[in-house]
């Protein structure tokens, strides 16, 4: 060919049927060379009503599917929980195609919920990553059909491991993933959202639905919690609001401005210009929090008083002001100021004694927020 390029197999490259060929642009290979191109067919404008017809029928036809397993669910759910529960080992999941990424989900749920979990490759696992299997683990496949060729190939293999085997299929327990199953699930649809109910569409949906019902209904039977949780997404904002509590963000000693409750509204004023928290707290002689004088305050003495500066403070200032401990995560603080429309918190102990205080620009410097 011209340009040294050698022709494709079976000669060499031609237009669809029924378009006429489009040569090679300036410098290219030459004019004898020809684009591939789509049919008229493929690339026809979108018809908006039927566009919006169809995704309203994808979404009715999986939400469908989704609650047809609601119905289904007995005791070979409550099986597969405990076969989990129990297991020594680890959880692996496997699956091909569309199955695959289900799978991978499965596995991702539950090791960020507390169970030990990973993904193998079926492929993968006939080519020594099977030694990952070991008799403590549960093994979880997933195939609608239950036959997929390379996940059927190796249950054999896990069965004779000695790992427990959970099979998720579309309604086919007579399928080989089926039979040798210790406890079967059932994930099947009555049909794809697909058309041409081809495409695994309805089918995926389902599958990953139930086994979002499998992590979950785990993840409830060991007590996990939020602070587990977040031991398990330290990074990204999921963690800083789970792992951030109040004592990491607050100021402490001098950065606090407080004034005695036998003090004057001048200095307080000294206190708001020098700490600029917009706020200072009022104090007993042994730090227990008497109340707090805010920018609003002043403003308000303002409106009503002539010359204040020599007013005792605790005329003026606001009595049992909002205030949280210093054990509580950030994001509690974060949800008491907007519900009470505050921007600043004073931070007590047990006894009311104050320890710190933050404000909303605090909250957002540690992106709390």
């Amino acid at each position: 060919m011209p340009g040294g390029r050698r022709a494709p197999p079976g000669g060499p490259l031609r237009a669809a049927p029924g378009v006429t060929p489009q040569a090679a642009p300036a410098g290219g290979a030459g004019a004898a060379c020809i684009r591939l191109c789509y049919t008229p067919r493929m690339i026809a404008k979108i018809n908006g009503d039927r566009a919006l017809k169809l995704a309203r029928d994808v979404l009715d036809i999986e939400a469908d599917a989704v609650r047809g397993l609601r119905d289904r669910l007995d005791d070979s759910f409550v099986g597969a929980v405990d076969l989990i529960l129990g297991c020594r080992g680890r959880v692996v999941v496997s699956g091909i195609g569309k199955s695959g990424h289900i799978a991978r989900k499965l596995a991702a749920t539950l090791a960020s919920t507390g169970t030990p979990a990973f993904f193998v490759h079926p492929a993968e696992a006939s080519h020594g990553d099977l030694g990952m299997v070991t008799a403590d683990d549960v093994f979880i496949g997933l195939s609608n059909s239950g036959e997929s060729e390379e996940l059927v190939a190796i249950l054999p293999l896990v069965k004779r491991i000695g790992a427990k085997l959970i099979g998720m299929t579309g309604n086919r327990p007579q399928s080989t993933l089926g039979k040798l199953s210790d406890i079967h699930l059932d994930a099947g649809v009555e049909k794809e959202a697909c058309p041409l109910n081809l495409a695994p569409t309805a089918s995926t949906t389902a599958a990953l639905a139930l086994s979002d019902a499998l992590a979950v209904a785990v993840l409830d039977a060991r007590g996990f919690g939020a602070d587990d949780f977040a031991r398990s997404h330290p990074g990204g904002a999921l963690g800083r609001r789970l792992l951030t509590y109040v004592r990491d963000v607050m100021r402490t000693g001098d950065a606090v401005p407080k004034v005695r409750d036998d003090a004057t509204v001048r200095d307080a004023l000294m206190q708001l210009t020098a700490r600029r928290m917009g706020m200072t707290a009022i104090v007993t002689a042994d730090n227990h929090v008497a109340g707090i004088f805010t920018d609003g305050d002043l403003r308000r003495v303002l409106e009503r008083v002539g010359d204040f500066r020599d007013l005792p403070i605790t005329e003026v200032m606001t009595r049992g002001p909002r205030s949280i401990g210093p054990d509580q995560l950030a994001v509690e603080a974060v949800e008491l100021m907007e519900r009470h429309r505050i921007n600043q918190m004073l931070v007590v102990d047990a006894e009311g004694v104050l320890i710190g205080a933050l404000n909303m620009h605090d909250l957002f410097s540690k992106k709390v927020i």
